[in-house]
């Protein structure tokens, strides 16, 4: 395989969106740090990728400021430098109502998806700063639940427009050091987060329907399309979808 030496770290890298991701990018040539909180899942991701040392493994708790310290410093000490960063790792709470919902519940979803891509963001931003060539690029995994949320879903849908605003200021202030940002808003991934859709998903009118989903390969190809432009170029938004799933319209 023709390597370009570009480096890429992708956060949720052991399962569904991050694994499919970091497979394509390692396909493409990309030395790859896999992050993501489970050692066993990013040995299986870099095991199928068959790259070898172009993919690094670096357990990650990307709410934890330390660890994320760690996780750029060895990646700058492997590879020297970041091209791209793939802010995917997220979660989300119990589908209850908000007046069910504990503090801690609320408090962990805000960690992982809003806080985890500040400290990502934040430790790329000074890499890409300083290294040379300069700059770089950010990509957030939004949801089209910054748009139009679920039922139940508070926690996971207010960290996605925040996520939304995040993009939008880092994409403002890094113009001035070459750092481009975007966010690929996403829905139905087939992954094993999705499975469960094929037995009904709330409706926003009370009922319970299958939704179809889209191969998660096509997710990946849309984040690996949107890293390789070059930087004077920028895909602000991108919405990937199951053309047919319930989302453009009223319901």
């Amino acid at each position: 395989m023709t390597t370009h030496g570009r480096v890429a770290i992708i956060t949720g890298a052991g399962r569904g969106i991050g694994k499919a991701t970091a497979l394509a990018f390692l396909r493409d040539g990309y030395r790859v740090a896999l992050a993501g909180r489970h050692r066993d899942t990013l040995a299986e991701t870099a095991a199928a990728s068959g790259a070898g040392d172009r993919a690094l493994v670096v357990p990650t708790d990307v709410a934890d400021p330390d660890a994320v310290e760690a996780l750029f410093a060895q990646v700058r000490a492997a590879f020297g430098r970041v091209d791209v960063l793939f802010n995917n790792a997220g979660t989300g709470a119990r589908p209850v109502a908000i007046d069910e919902l504990t503090v801690d519940e609320w408090r962990k979803v805000v960690d992982i998806n809003l806080t985890g891509t500040f400290l990502c963001t934040q430790a790329a931003v000074r890499l890409m700063k300083q290294q040379d060539p300069r700059g770089g690029r950010i990509i957030n995994n939004g949801s089209i639940s910054a748009h139009a949320p679920r039922p139940n879903s508070a926690p996971y849908t207010a960290t996605k427009h925040a996520i939304t605003g995040l993009t939008r200021s880092v994409a403002l202030d890094g113009r001035a050091h070459d750092i481009a940002c975007g966010q690929i808003d996403i829905g139905n991934a087939a992954t094993e987060m999705t499975a469960r859709m094929a037995r009904g998903v709330p409706q926003a009118d009370g009922a319970l329907r299958p939704e179809p989903t889209i191969d998660v390969a096509h997710v990946a190809d849309a984040v690996l399309q949107m890293a390789n432009l070059p930087l004077d170029v920028n895909v602000q938004f991108m919405t990937i979808m199951a053309t047919r799933m319930p989302f453009i319209g009223r319901g």
